[in-house]
């Protein structure tokens, strides 16, 4: 195999190019114009819609145009979204980055780099563990170590048994996700956030990320990003025009289902999937598909459990529906799809709260020790019939008052609706 060195020796000058324009948004484009009519996508959206209660957005690119675009209302365009595990394939090109500027090579040994965290006994299996293993999650644990923000760093992933002989066994590991955001600061001196700003983020035009840190300052890498739906479709296109194969590409087999998306075989960071394609995703089905032979990038964010169905709605009905030429543009079905973006909104969820706690924070204030967010105290408001509650929060300067929905048993979509004059505060 090539060395990773020469395969990813261009990275600086190609993120510099390969996305024209990259700073500005997407260009847009009618959907006939790239091959799909608008009435198939009008039928995929309404299937989402019909389907689910919690998809907060939607958009598909083709031939590197935005051939259409929504979100169910409370969510907009420029809203930050909860990206979960999707964080993983930011983190990845972080490393790639770290790689094409020489800071390390994926060959490199993992205690390398962090020989005062290892533990006083140190496995021949722990030794042998490659960045390579930690970007194709091939550790060698069993169990996975901890990856709650007060309990992961460096230390509690060394410190974890590793059974296995690192690079033959695959088992999906936050923390060793982490360990890659770690190994970007140690090296550079810069957490992953600060780091990809001038090298992917401003290139891109993704102008607002945040990324949630553990105890330590270190991003967190495996999860705690948030950024737009467009930045999500951005990645996607950057990825489409082989910015880097080899991360994309099938390095370690996961599976043998062939129905299953999550068996399809596994890159850097990167999940391989059916029909050729492959993503980044999170939890409650945040996604990035990448279908290189249809030049197709799908960005969905949601608040729904069945990841596998909301992938199944993609396959069913925009897969057949990618044609290989122009189509004669429909203006009427257009403006057709275009309305009922307008008109979608995330289903409320229904149930009453029977919490036997709840009568004990009803009304009741507490107080913020000292925080970044300079929040001072939290009350939580019962709403009564309304199946709301109102959460107000004091901060030094100002105060928020929102409204959040009570999301009991509807198939785990999470959202809350402003109640107040600022903007939402999203589900985590």
């Amino acid at each position: 195999m090539m060395s990773s060195a020469l395969v990813l020796c261009s990275l600086a000058f190609t993120m510099a190019t390969t996305v024209s324009n990259a700073q500005q948004p997407l260009p847009r484009s009618a959907p006939e114009s790239q091959g799909v009519s608008s009435r198939s996508l009008l039928e995929l959206t309404n299937t989402l819609d019909e389907r689910f209660d919690g998809i907060h957005s939607l958009m598909i690119v083709r031939n590197g145009k935005v051939i259409t675009e929504g979100w169910w209302a409370p969510y907009d365009a420029q809203q930050n979204h909860v990206l979960y595990s999707l964080s993983v394939s930011f983190t990845s090109t972080a490393v790639g980055l770290a790689v094409a500027e020489g800071e390390l090579d994926i060959d490199d040994r993992v205690l390398r780099y962090f020989p005062a965290e290892a533990p006083d006994n140190i496995s021949e299996n722990r030794r042998l563990m490659r960045v390579r293993d930690i970007l194709t999650m091939t550790t060698g644990h069993q169990d996975v170590p901890p990856v709650k923000a007060r309990q992961i760093s460096a230390r509690s992933f060394l410190a974890q048994p590793v059974p296995h002989a690192p690079g033959t066994h695959f088992k999906y590991n936050t923390a060793a996700t982490f360990m890659q955001s770690a190994l970007v600061q140690k090296l550079t001196g810069q957490t992953v956030l600060e780091y990809l700003r001038p090298r992917l983020f401003e290139p891109l035009g993704i102008e607002h990320p945040v990324w949630d840190t553990n105890f330590q300052g270190i991003s967190l890498g495996g999860y705690g990003l948030r950024v737009r739906t467009e930045d999500i479709a951005k990645l996607g296109q950057l990825y489409l025009q082989k910015w880097v194969e080899l991360a994309t590409t099938k390095q370690v087999h996961n599976g043998n289902n062939p129905r299953n998306d999550w068996e399809q075989g596994y890159g850097f960071q990167f999940w391989r999937c059916r029909h050729n394609a492959y993503r980044g995703d999170g939890a409650f089905s945040q996604f990035c598909i990448v279908i290189p032979a249809q030049q197709t990038v799908v960005a969905i964010t949601s608040g729904e459990r069945d990841m596998q169905a909301v992938m199944n709605v993609v396959w069913d009905r925009l897969l057949p529906a990618l044609a290989a030429k122009r189509l004669d543009v429909n203006p009427e079905t257009w403006g057709q799809l275009r309305k009922r973006f307008e008109r979608l909104s995330v289903k409320q969820p229904s149930g009453a709260c029977t919490s036997p706690i709840a009568s004990r924070l009803y009304n009741r204030r507490c107080e913020f020790v000292a925080n970044a967010l300079k929040c001072e105290s939290v009350a939580i408001q019962s709403a009564d019939l309304d199946e709301h509650l109102i959460l107000n929060l004091v901060g030094l300067a100002s105060s928020w008052r929102y409204r959040l929905a009570l999301a009991s048993g509807r198939r785990g979509s999470r959202h809350i609706r402003r109640a107040g004059p600022y903007d939402y505060l999203t589900s985590r």
